[in-house]
């Protein structure tokens, strides 16, 4: 049995101690907030948790694993404290604001013989293993990958307050938030890119409500699209040679259908759990059991290659967080 601890009181941290719980090898131990009585209130449903809001007495805790899932800019600060504790660091996506604090958390993880592993669920779904080996006998033309869903915020910023998902000083907006899944589609299929670039609709304080990108990788590029302050319908489509294959989503895909040049098509064979978060749950799972230092690193060079065009997109973009080096 895995005992976790959780940073952060959310609808996300609720729904990964429901989909942790479900695999039967996961315990809730430690709940942390800066609020006593919101920890404890977080912490009430599950008998086997204790709250806490000292930062200190939290890390001392019996814990082999604590899953993050405070605001963007807090990650890298809270990451390094886990792991030079000896636990396994979960960080909700995205894991980090720089690069550089990537490399960073990965040099303590290694000295510490503990994983920081990214919870991007969408770069752990089989349906990609299956999509993959399908292209292999393809040439890849382009594709399309797009995820934009109005937030529950909006009406908090269009009444003139800063939520966290719209700060500059939480590292927040549409790219650092539903853009990382359109990433991470990308390089879990293609790898890194050899440029990117980005244009954003912005606030005054530069995040971005949401904005087109793209990735270059030489002989075909790849278009994303992200959104916070619109919903969209579109499909996410990757063009090859021999047709288009349509996917329902860049993230919890449960369709896949190839249309060929001829007008015929075939479905592929998708089986998508209805839990979205359950394949990186399992995924952890085993990393942590088995100590799968092959995966682990598979998964760490996807990450580099995501958060490294997440930080050249801002660049491009202009836009900018307190965290960023001066």
């Amino acid at each position: 049995m895995i005992r976790f601890g959780v940073i952060g009181s959310s609808f996300i941290s609720q729904k990964f101690i429901e989909t942790a719980h479900s695999t039967q090898k996961f315990q809730l131990s430690a709940v942390f907030s800066r609020q006593l009585e919101r920890a404890q209130e977080f912490a009430a449903p599950f008998q086997s948790a204790q709250a806490f809001a000292d930062w200190q007495e939290f890390l001392a805790q019996d814990l082999d694993a604590i899953y993050i899932a405070s605001p963007n800019a807090l990650h890298y600060e809270q990451a390094k404290a886990v792991l030079l504790a000896g636990k396994h660091a979960i960080v909700e996506k995205p894991m980090v604001c720089h690069p550089d604090q990537l490399a960073e958390l990965l040099r303590i993880a290694k000295e510490n013989k503990v994983f920081l592993l990214e919870a991007a669920r969408n770069t752990y779904e089989a349906a990609f293993e299956s999509i993959g080996s399908f292209l292999r006998n393809h040439t890849i033309l382009g594709a399309q990958f797009s995820y934009a869903k109005y937030s529950s915020k909006m009406p908090e910023l269009l009444a003139g307050t800063e939520p966290n998902i719209f700060s500059e000083k939480m590292a927040g907006g549409a790219l650092m938030d539903l853009g990382v899944y359109a990433l991470y589609a990308s390089v879990t299929l293609f790898g890194p890119a050899q440029k990117v670039a980005y244009q954003a609709q912005q606030l005054p304080n530069t995040v971005d409500l949401n904005g087109f990108g793209y990735l270059d990788y030489g002989h075909f590029q790849v278009g994303i699209f992200a959104g916070k302050n619109l919903t969209s319908t579109l499909v996410n489509e990757i063009y090859t040679d021999k047709g288009t294959l349509v996917l329902d989503s860049c993230q919890h895909i449960q369709k896949a259908t190839f249309y060929y040049h001829d007008g015929s098509h075939i479905d592929l064979d998708i089986h998508a759990p209805s839990d979205n978060m359950l394949e990186e749950c399992l995924s952890f799972i085993h990393i942590i059991e088995k100590g799968d230092q092959v995966l682990a690193d598979s998964l760490t060079q996807r990450a580099e290659a995501v958060h490294q065009a997440l930080y050249d997109m801002r660049q491009v973009a202009g836009i900018h967080f307190s965290s960023d080096p001066i």
